[in-house]
């Protein structure tokens, strides 16, 4: 058995905590004994473990007492559940703490620095936004397939993605510094390769697309996000986007109208499901 006092020195709390864990009904002690005095054993250590790991992952303590109290509750699981939530933010704690250093080095004038840099260890955060947005514009049903397919990616693959966004958007500033307009041949086949890009988290329709640059221009944190990248990013992204939309829709009505005049499936309508297709890798 174990004092109230042992208990917070083994846990790192206070023993007003381990009261207040008493009087909510979270974790009462194991014993009382004559004098008062709370005593815990080991299976009382397993449940206050079990609380702070909960607390750790930003559950109020309410939720944790119902989470406990589930007569389906397994401490081995919710354990290996832990450690997978747990490595998962020291992974985007450690890139952090990477970005923090490189930021230092970058103001400091000891090292310069890449716009992928510059972002890494936001970009689950980023996409987690991304999910609240499409949610209010778009049917759940896209959104929860989008998250559901990004769980399926290694954390080696998000990164991965994640690097292929940045580098796409780096080169679209480029292409805004070179002083190319958003209609141009070298904007749209960067476009293009940013729909590809938007394929790895869902299929999205034209509209959808059309959507997304909006929401690029229209929403502070979406625009304050893109101008720490170029301050015309945001606004050069939807007239880009638009261009390339009305492109695919008028390439589907050629193709349409060809197709309702007999022209069979040739060279023309052919071209147009290129465009059309999303993964076709054009």
């Amino acid at each position: 058995m174990y004092t109230v006092k042992q208990v917070a020195e083994l846990a790192g709390v206070s023993v007003r905590t381990l009261h207040h864990y008493d009087q909510i009904g979270l974790l009462k002690p194991s014993q009382i004994g004559a004098n008062g005095y709370r005593y815990y054993d080991d299976d009382a250590l397993l449940r206050l473990q079990q609380i702070l790991f909960y607390r750790e992952l930003g559950l109020e303590l309410a939720q944790i007492n119902d989470v406990l109290n589930r007569p389906d509750f397994d401490v081995l699981t919710a354990l290996k559940s832990h450690r997978i939530a747990l490595i998962e933010r020291g992974r985007r704690i450690s890139d952090l703490i990477d970005t923090i250093d490189d930021t230092i080095k970058h103001l400091s004038g000891e090292a310069g620095m890449s716009r992928a840099k510059l972002f890494k260890g936001f970009s689950d955060e980023q996409q987690k936004q991304y999910e609240r947005e499409a949610r209010l514009q778009w049917d759940p049903q896209v959104v929860n397939s989008s998250i559901k397919r990004w769980n399926t990616y290694t954390p080696q693959e998000r990164d991965a993605i994640a690097d292929e966004g940045n580098a796409i958007y780096g080169a679209i500033a480029d292409a805004i510094d070179a002083g190319l307009t958003a209609a141009s041949d070298e904007a749209q086949t960067l476009i293009r390769r940013w729909h590809q890009h938007i394929t790895h988290f869902y299929e999205p329709t034209l509209e959808m697309l059309r959507g997304l640059g909006d929401l690029y221009t229209s929403h502070p944190d979406f625009s304050a996000n893109f101008a720490k990248v170029h301050p015309e990013l945001a606004g050069f992204m939807q007239s880009a986007i638009n261009q390339y939309v009305d492109d695919l829709e008028h390439a589907e009505i050629v193709r349409l109208l060809a197709g309702e005049s007999g022209q069979g499936t040739g060279g023309q309508e052919t071209g147009g499901s290129r465009q059309w297709s999303v993964g076709s890798g054009q």
